[in-house]
């Protein structure tokens, strides 16, 4: 096992624990000796990280202790650079910011080889964002706000035949098809689940009422809706009460 792989291993097996861990236990944890536990955990403490005890007793990681970034083997860095990609090309404008920050501190963490790998993927997303976009990230962070506040949000909707109604949705999650993006909740008109397309929303403003945590009306029940057919639902037809697109 690698050095950095099994600090990495000692690290995680204190990452929680409220009571002392005995080296004797980290030791079988990792298959080493005592030995390369202590010295590891020396190592690690002048380093800074905040491991706390000494041996006989036990060891604890500090309880709120920030751990320095995980290291990543060449596929899973392509991974996390292909995400951040896509992240910075359609997600609202404080998601992108975020995955741009988190580009950063990745970089800076992870060795030159093992960045080198990542940047040479070849899936690609559009690196810049015009007005546009930053519009529609704007859609989009408000819509994020609103779940996490579990606003109940009034809709002005067109339908495919351009009929326009007036909705009360519970929103639940964003989903994007790789072609069009779709708002889902529970619908207090239809008293279901569905599937709005984000450029069918003609008004948004939240009614200023709260949704009720309700089993029934959750994303979970949502995705169990879901999962429960053989073919997930697309917004390209429409699909069946009670995940309907609409």
């Amino acid at each position: 096992m690698r050095r950095a792989d099994r600090l990495f291993l000692l690290v995680n097996a204190l990452r929680g624990r409220r009571r002392a861990v005995l080296a004797r236990d980290l030791a079988s944890t990792l298959g080493v000796s005592m030995r390369t536990v202590y010295r590891d955990v020396a190592d690690l403490q002048r380093s800074g990280i905040p491991i706390e005890g000494e041996a006989g007793v036990g060891y604890v990681l500090r309880h709120g202790a920030e751990i320095p970034p995980l290291m990543f083997d060449a596929d899973e860095i392509e991974a996390v650079v292909v995400g951040i990609r896509f992240a910075r090309a359609f997600a609202g404008n404080r998601v992108s910011e975020g995955a741009a920050r988190a580009m950063v501190k990745i970089e800076a963490a992870i060795p030159e080889r093992i960045r080198a790998l990542g940047e040479r993927t070849a899936i690609l997303a559009p690196d810049s964002r015009g007005e546009s976009t930053r519009e529609f990230g704007v859609l989009l962070d408000t819509l994020n706000e609103a779940i996490a506040a579990r606003r109940v949000l009034r809709l002005v909707y067109r339908d495919a035949g351009d009929a326009s109604t007036t909705r009360d949705v519970e929103p639940l999650c964003i989903v994007f098809w790789g072609g069009s993006w779709t708002l889902g909740g529970w619908c207090q008109l239809r008293a279901g689940f569905r599937q709005f397309r984000l450029n069918r929303i003609d008004a948004m403003q939240p009614t200023g009422d709260i949704a009720e945590e309700r089993a029934e009306r959750s994303l979970a029940s949502l995705l169990r809706e879901v999962r429960g057919r053989t073919v997930a639902p697309s917004p390209e037809a429409r699909v069946s009460p009670p995940v309907a697109l609409v």
